[in-house]
């Protein structure tokens, strides 16, 4: 089935092409940095625009103990619904939730300034910037008058820089939306149906501590975990051997983030704690690479005498697989994408991970796609000087509303 009326949903994008562009920069200029994860006031205001479009706005706000477990201050998950008649449910999932901006900016991460047909600010292009493509393509949907069968919802949500857990883990938990099918977050010039998953680790080794003049008299904790070091990292290399058959993914990956440790510069350490990140590739089984990384560590472990370890998981998170219907709709999505762009756009995976998994945890088919360049590192995703072009929001936003003509038509 084809589109219907392209024009005339162009048309009617190009109307409220500058509301749009005001829309995401009002998000863009309401912090909602995680950490700390105090995102209540940035879905306040969301709320206020998106009923300023008219939209009817639910309002979940995440039990405070949920929260806090979660290391977050304040989460308030948004959801729109507008039921166009019997039909599918097609939810178009975002995040607000960004990380702090750092240093090196040329730009005021929440001024939302444009340069030459660019706006910059931290969380324009992840993922504040499908807020946006989302609202506006459901609002063109609305003055179209087509007669659509199905609803389509959006849910905001402020916990992805975190896992997902009290956003879209949350709603779905709780029953509050059942939807048949997702669209999440993503890039303008790619739809991707496959991610890794993510294992965290927080690895403490033990030992006894000593006097430095007597170090024989202890048990040198960082020099056991110094062979937990040597195992991890041979490990890292081997994992080069393995590379995954979906496009984009690569290899498998491992790394140590974080160490902490010791007493005093004159003692021999008692402990050291050490948080690592292994990247599960979908063809991997979640919980086979925990053993095996577990196992790998212990393994090193009891090579230094007296030494011992406690290991503590912080994430599972699963990869995303592509299936049958999301496969469809990526088809549906790339199709429309190639007409807009000019170009062929592919179906690809992507070697981190999102909330989108949580959708597909729970049954339902969930593709990538949104504004953006074509990758993180060209929209300086996570960096300084954040930014989206314009341009590629107008284009995903036309994207997404055509997609939904043809997925409800």
């Amino acid at each position: 089935m084809t589109s219907p009326d392209p024009a005339r949903l162009r048309a009617l994008l190009a109307e409220r092409a500058e509301a749009q562009q005001g829309f995401l920069a009002e998000l863009v200029k309401v912090p909602s940095n995680n950490p700390p994860g105090d995102c209540a006031a940035h879905a306040a205001r969301t709320a206020d625009l998106l009923e300023g479009l008219g939209f009817t706005v639910e309002r979940h706000v995440v039990p405070a103990p949920l929260v806090k477990a979660a290391g977050m201050v304040s989460v308030t998950n948004l959801i729109v619904r507008h039921r166009f008649g019997d039909g599918p449910v097609i939810a178009l999932n975002a995040h607000g939730d960004v990380v702090p901006p750092g240093e090196g900016w040329s730009q005021d991460p929440y001024g939302a300034a444009v340069v030459d047909g660019v706006m910059y600010g931290r969380g324009v292009a992840v993922s504040k910037s499908d807020f946006a493509t989302y609202a506006f393509a459901l609002d063109a949907l609305k003055r179209s008058g087509l007669p659509l069968k199905g609803t389509v919802e959006l849910h905001f949500t402020y916990d992805e820089e975190i896992g997902g857990e009290v956003g879209p883990g949350w709603i779905l938990s709780e029953k509050i939306t059942r939807p048949d099918a997702v669209i999440s977050a993503g890039f303008s010039y790619a739809v991707v149906v496959a991610h890794n998953g993510c294992l965290h680790l927080e690895v403490e080794v033990k030992g006894k501590s000593a006097h430095a003049a007597l170090p024989h008299t202890g048990v040198d904790a960082l020099a056991a975990t110094a062979k937990v070091l040597d195992a991890i990292y041979a490990y890292r290399e081997a994992l080069k051997a393995t590379v995954s058959p979906t496009k984009g993914i690569g290899s498998p990956q491992i790394t140590v983030g974080l160490i902490s440790g010791g007493i005093n510069t004159n003692v021999v350490p008692d402990r050291v704690t050490l948080r690592l990140d292994r990247r599960i590739v979908p063809e991997e089984q979640p919980e086979a690479v925990e053993a095996e990384v577990k196992a790998l560590i212990e393994k090193a472990v009891a090579s230094y005498p007296g030494a011992s370890v406690e290991i503590r998981r912080i994430l599972l998170a699963r990869p995303l697989v592509a299936n049958e219907e999301s496969l469809r709709i990526a088809g549906i999505l790339a199709r429309n994408a190639a007409a807009v762009v000019g170009e062929d756009v592919s179906t690809n995976g992507v070697p981190l991970y999102t909330d989108a998994r949580l959708y597909a945890e729970a049954g339902i088919p969930v593709v990538l796609y949104g504004a953006g360049p074509r990758t993180i590192e060209e929209a300086n995703g996570h960096r300084a000087d954040e930014k989206l072009r314009l341009s590629d929001l107008a284009l995903a936003t036309e994207v997404v509303t055509l997609t939904l003509a043809e997925l409800l038509g």
